[in-house]
């Protein structure tokens, strides 16, 4: 097995052939799975001033237990025009600014109010400042709320639209071309030959480049013939940041994106990974454009854009962690020692614990449909019990 490149190592070689692509400003509410390219920082409190958690009544605690005169009504977007006295209470609804005076609100469960009289009737609120947002209880102006490289969820837009900010500053969306090869392969749906197989891989691939920020083109298919796609893939670097071939990546007679990628002028920077499945991947550069070759069977196609195509999108369009994270959980089998290559095993975690699946043949599809983790086998890894810690990688 010597010259397979460790996985870790072939990632930061991919990621090293291109720095992250251009930024462009848009606004917030567009931003949803965008990666930052500059911080962004609140240029407001939030609140802006304190403001009642509750619907009751603003007072002063040490006016408790009462009684108090209602002298007013503060709704929420209101500015109070009136500030609150001794004895006094003025009815205020959740979200509502804190007249001045006030320390504290009583819930309105725990009073009752005839005319402008209000008594205790509940316990109270108990110490000075409950039901109070104090203001900047959020974040103050110039906190960083999202540092440069951060995916914007939903959670992100609301901090930065809070924040004050209209537009941020993102990566840009790479353009994506997905080249299938193989003379087995017909379109979804068509009738098949004898020895034909319906294509999945190009749409397969096109559904997962469905959760990064990317343009993806409508999967391409070629011939296996090598001037073909070497006219194919030239021709697509001239308007794409990523071509992605799928299948043609291994050493056979009918494997020719290796020998095309050098006939359309661009540069090999490394082939076969030490891995299970998913060895012979191919990956170099052709002008700007990078070209990823994925091997064909649809299980490695699966996994090595899980640990290669992914991430490469993510590093382009600015992520500041592209690479899958590592999960841990307890194995609910007993697993065999690893081999020469790392395995990634199809896996589904049921109960908090993986379950890996007894099929792990790369030509199947229906492993994927349940599994929603690919466990991982380090080279040479021994034997391991029910309830050992195993690492995984968590997939959709």
């Amino acid at each position: 097995m010597s010259g397979l490149l460790p996985v870790e190592e072939a990632q930061a070689r991919l990621l090293a052939l291109r720095t992250p692509l251009a930024a462009e400003n848009i606004a917030v509410s567009a931003s949803l799975g965008r990666y930052l390219s500059q911080d962004v920082f609140a240029s407001r409190d939030q609140p802006a001033a304190a403001l009642s958690a509750m619907d009751g009544y603003a007072i002063r605690f040490a006016d408790m237990p009462g009684p108090w005169t209602i002298t007013g009504e503060i709704a929420a977007g209101a500015a109070p025009d009136r500030t609150v006295g001794p004895g006094e209470a003025m009815r205020i609804f959740t979200g509502a600014m804190l007249p001045g005076g006030a320390d504290t609100v009583i819930l309105q469960e725990d009073v009752a109010a005839a005319g402008v009289a209000l008594a205790l009737t509940g316990d109270g609120p108990g110490a000075r400042g409950r039901h109070i947002r104090e203001r900047a209880g959020d974040f103050a102006a110039g906190t960083r709320l999202l540092a440069p490289g951060t995916r914007m969820g939903a959670g992100a837009i609301a901090a930065a639209i809070m924040g004050g900010a209209g537009e941020v500053r993102v990566g840009s969306r790479p353009r994506v071309a997905i080249l299938t090869t193989g003379d087995e392969l017909v379109a979804p749906g068509r009738t098949l030959a004898p020895g034909q197989i319906p294509n999945s891989n190009g749409a397969m691939l096109a559904a997962m480049l469905a959760a990064v920020p990317a343009d993806v083109a409508l999967p391409l298919h070629m011939r296996d013939d090598r001037m073909s796609i070497a006219s194919a893939i030239k021709e697509l670097a001239r308007h794409h940041d990523v071509i992605v071939t799928v299948g043609g990546a291994s050493v056979g007679d009918h494997d020719h994106v290796r020998g095309a990628l050098d006939d359309a002028g661009g540069r090999l920077d490394f082939w076969k990974i030490a891995m299970r499945p998913g060895k012979p991947l191919i990956a170099g550069a052709i002008g700007e454009a990078l070209l990823l070759g994925l091997p064909g069977n649809p299980g490695s196609a699966f996994v090595t854009a899980t640990l290669f195509l992914l991430p490469l999108i993510r590093h382009l369009a600015g992520a500041a962690n592209p690479l899958p994270a590592i999960r841990q959980a307890p194995l609910d089998a007993a697993l065999a020692a690893g081999g020469a290559r790392r395995d990634y095993l199809r896996a589904r975690v049921d109960g908090g614990a993986l379950h890996m699946f007894d099929s792990q043949d790369s030509g199947q599809t229906v492993p994927l449909i349940e599994a929603d983790a690919l466990l991982i086998r380090e080279i040479g890894a021994p034997p391991r019990a029910a309830g050992a810690i195993a690492d995984y990688i968590a997939i959709a």
